[in-house]
Formats: structure tokens, sequence, C-alpha cells
């Protein structure tokens, strides 16, 4: 979803740690559009509590629909309402957490599915921020699970007036940004998810239009404030970044390498611009090696 710092679903059956799919349905058995509309402008209030724990897995299906007012509009905002007002309980979110997983196994089909499943997972991830109920076990396989979904975006797809928001590196740069912020994990795992976000820093052969530099930011800016890494260490960190840009000598004569060095700067003003606002010794940490890197760029 664009707007934001912001199946049983593909059908799953986790056998021995293996997720087989079936077909997905959306609108979800009992539901037609008209309903789900009517759903959407009554705030997505469900009354029943059982009901709405079912139509929460159920609604998992539609994240991968072609419709913008299905995926987005409808079954996103009502994931994020329902777990953002803590109306899921823990096996509700245990059990989405899983069909989510199993969503971004699944083939990429359109291209929808695994960027919005990613977002979702972003809102699991802030609701055992904010109320713990994952064990230490399955927190890391989070971190797991989302690092690699990040580093595996090769769709670089934002935003289409027909089918609305792709844009999974940034669902990805969400997910990574809610985890960084727990205070649950530990330094090992805040580096993964930072190595995590700089490996799309500078895609090969893309130039970011729709805000990911700001969102690639985000979890760097929210593990740097954990004190992550020390000055020198960002420094290095920063300096493997501009490694991205390629071959010198294209520099100026080579449409590639313009877009990698577009994106580059832009992730780093728009960490040195945050940085820069905070008074924390951890997070100005980051201000030598950014200014480092901006004065070494062509």
């Amino acid at each position: 979803m664009g707007r934001g710092w912001h199946a049983l679903g593909a059908g799953i059956c986790l056998l021995v740690g293996v997720s087989v799919p079936v077909a997905a349905a959306c609108p979800p058995d009992g539901w037609d559009a008209r309903a789900l509309e009517t759903l959407r402008e009554a705030g997505f209030a469900v009354g029943a509590a059982p009901r709405r724990q079912a139509l929460a897995l159920d609604l998992v299906d539609c994240l991968g629909d072609a419709d913008p007012g299905l995926r987005d509009d409808t079954a996103y905002a009502a994931l994020s309402a329902w777990m953002r007002g803590g109306q899921l309980d823990t096996a509700t979110l245990r059990s989405m957490r899983d069909a989510l997983y199993a969503r971004l196994d699944a083939p990429a089909g359109e291209g929808f599915s695994r960027p919005f499943a990613a977002l979702a997972l972003a809102e699991v991830a802030r609701t055992d921020r904010r109320a713990p109920w994952m064990d230490p076990g399955e927190r890391d396989a989070m971190v797991d699970r989302a690092t690699r979904y990040l580093r595996s975006v090769e769709d670089y797809r934002g935003f289409d007036p027909a089918g609305g928001w792709r844009h999974g590196v940034a669902h990805g740069a969400d997910w990574l940004m809610q985890l960084s912020l727990n205070p649950a994990l530990g330094r090992a795992q805040l580096r993964r998810l930072v190595d995590a976000a700089g490996s799309q820093v500078v895609p090969a052969s893309h130039a970011y239009v729709f805000g990911e530099p700001e969102r690639l930011a985000a979890p760097v800016l929210y593990a740097a404030a954990r004190g992550v890494m020390d000055e020198g260490e960002w420094a290095a960190w920063f300096a493997d970044l501009a490694v991205g840009l390629g071959d010198e000598a294209l520099a100026w004569k080579d449409r590639d390498w313009l877009y990698r060095r577009h994106d580059l700067r832009a992730f780093l003003m728009a960490l040195r611009l945050a940085a820069g606002a905070r008074e924390d010794e951890a997070t100005r940490a980051l201000l030598p090696g950014i200014d480092r890197a901006l004065a070494s760029m062509p």
C-alpha cells in the first residue's frame, strides 16, 4: 500500500513444513462485493467475535485480488483495522501469519499477492511488538522471512491506475520497520534487518519513483537508534552501498548508472534528514558515514 509509512488463504495446509495451496475464494463464501462494501462503509465493524476471526482468515485470499477495491481498500484495510484495534485473538493471528507466509511462497501471479502479504505481515509484526505473543523462535523465523522476502523482490512496479499498488520493496521495508521497533529483537537480528534493507537501496536497473528510498530508510533509522552499529561500522556500511553504483567509467554516460545514482542519493538524503533531526548519540552515529558517502558520489 502506497499511502502509509506505513486462507486461510491460498488455502494452506502445513504438513511437515510444506504448504499446499488450494483454490482461493474472494470474495469469501457468504460475502459478495456489495456486502464487503457495506462492511467497509461501517468501519469494518463485526460484532460477533467468532465471525470476525473467521472473516479475517478468509480475507487473506483477497490480498492477491487484481481489484484494488477488494485487495487494498477492503481486505488489507480490514485486517489492519482489526489488528490495530486488538480485535483478533492470538490463534487467529498465528493462523493468519502462517497463511501469509504461504502466500510469499506461492507463485507471484499478477504481482499483487506477495507485496500485500508482506504489508499484512508488517501489521502482524506490529501486534507482537505492542503486545508480545510470539515466542523467540517464531520471532526469529519472522526476521528470516522478512529479510528473505525483501532481498527476493525483483518486481519493482509501484502504482498503476488500473491495478493500483504492488510496491513490493516498500511493503517489505514496512515489515522490517515494525520488526526493527520490537524491543525483543537482539543486535544480530537488527543487523540482519539493516542488511536486508541495504540490499534493495541500489537495484541494478530501476529508478525508484514511489517513495521506496524513504521506506527503506525507516528500518535503518530505528535499528540505528538501538545501537546496532557504531560510527565506524556505519561508515563501512555506507561505503559498501556506494559500490553498487558500479563501474566509474559509466558515470553520467549510462542510463542504469544514473538510475543507481538517483536511488542511492535518495536513500542517503532521506536517512540524513531523519537522522539529523534526532538528538540521540546512537542515531547520530549514522551522520558521518552518510555525509562521507554523499560527498564521494560523482
